[in-house]
């Protein structure tokens, strides 16, 4: 975790407007099928896994990788540095009103954080978005818009906001504004975390039904199948 959040500070710091994706199977399978969201995970300027799904992937695919960091974990670990220094972000998702009670309750969880604006997710038009983080100028966006909208929108922006770094990070404002809860512990070390959510929110099933295709294609690919 320490090197994914050291790099994600080193790229606020730049304050270029990078931004980071947390690839999911449901990301990973959007970018199989959509060159569009491929090119935006390609083009990110750092890519944390989200899941042990995209592990189990890598594996099969002969890429192994180091661990896998929930964006959940990952946004709270950069909070947490940013408030040590006084750093800034902006609230960009959700539904109406949500933005704005995350932002109250991290106010009071990360103390020295200023939260510098919000935006719900839902019909607001995209220049209008787009002034009030320039307004803002934030050392970090999390955008919320659900995949792969936010991760198409981060490589349509990105270098283009007087912004440190955007982190696409899709229900995580719902769990920061006590709309939905995480996982108790012992679901997360045991990595069922997603069932867990699916539980909590059982439109959810629906998405576990592409977990075999998401493995049958890792397997497909390392195969040489098409």
């Amino acid at each position: 975790m320490k090197e994914a959040v050291d790099r994600a500070l080193m790229l606020i710091s730049e304050h270029r407007c990078a931004y980071m994706v947390t690839p999911n199977p449901e990301i990973v399978m959007a970018a199989w099928d959509d060159p569009e969201v491929a090119e935006a995970i390609k083009c990110a300027d750092l890519v944390i896994p989200d899941g042990t799904g995209v592990m189990q992937a890598a594996r099969i695919l002969k890429t192994p990788l180091k661990e896998h960091l929930p964006g959940i974990d990952a946004a709270t670990e950069i909070l947490k540095r940013l408030a040590e220094v006084g750093g800034s972000a902006f609230l960009f998702g959700a539904r109406p009103g949500v933005a704005e009670r995350a932002a109250e309750r991290m106010k009071l969880r990360f103390p020295g954080l200023n939260v510098c604006g919000t935006n719900d997710g839902y019909g607001s038009d995209d220049a209008a978005v787009v002034s009030k983080i320039n307004a803002a100028r934030p050392d970090f966006v999390m955008v919320c818009l659900g995949v792969p909208k936010q991760e198409k929108w981060m490589a349509k922006h990105a270098g283009k906001l007087d912004a440190g770094l955007m982190a696409g990070l899709g229900g995580t404002l719902d769990v920061f504004s006590g709309q939905a809860r995480r996982a108790p512990i012992v679901w997360q070390k045991l990595n069922l975390e997603w069932l867990y959510r699916c539980f909590e929110e059982p439109k959810r099933f629906r998405k576990i039904k592409k977990l075999p295709q998401f493995v049958l294609k890792a397997w497909r690919k390392r195969l040489g199948i098409k």
